[in-house]
């Protein structure tokens, strides 16, 4: 009985998980972790955060991506409100392509942001 609830639990949470994959792997946990739990308990949640875990990290963009935005020199704006991972950026904000790849990126308040296609944070650059 214990590994079918297992086995659901990992199956129910690997899809929701998925919404989560933007924000990285620390949010792939978490998101995975609650999902699980309520679809499945203590055992779901720890079978969620280690699927959303897999999953968050899958997404994050290549090395190679957060190579080239380190190695940039753009200007940084100023922008009062909150960046956030999973957010897109304001239109107001110009965003670089990075060549060969789905992903573009921008330097707010002296941060780099890797952005989608859809000016969406998926990730914060050091």
């Amino acid at each position: 009985m214990r590994i079918s609830t297992l086995a659901l639990a990992v199956a129910l949470a690997t899809a929701p998980a998925a919404a989560f994959a933007a924000e990285g792997t620390a949010a792939g946990i978490a998101g995975g972790a609650a999902t699980g739990a309520v679809l499945g308990g203590p055992v779901g949640a720890v079978a969620g955060g280690v699927a959303g875990g897999v999953i968050g990290t899958l997404a994050s963009p290549p090395e190679r991506v957060k190579t080239y935005v380190v190695q940039e020199q753009r200007p940084s704006v100023v922008y009062e409100g909150d960046v956030v991972v999973g957010k897109p950026v304001p239109q107001t904000v110009e965003v670089y392509r990075v060549p060969d790849s789905d992903y573009s990126y921008t330097v707010i308040n002296q941060k780099r942001y890797i952005v989608d296609s859809d000016r969406k944070v998926v990730e914060v650059v050091d």
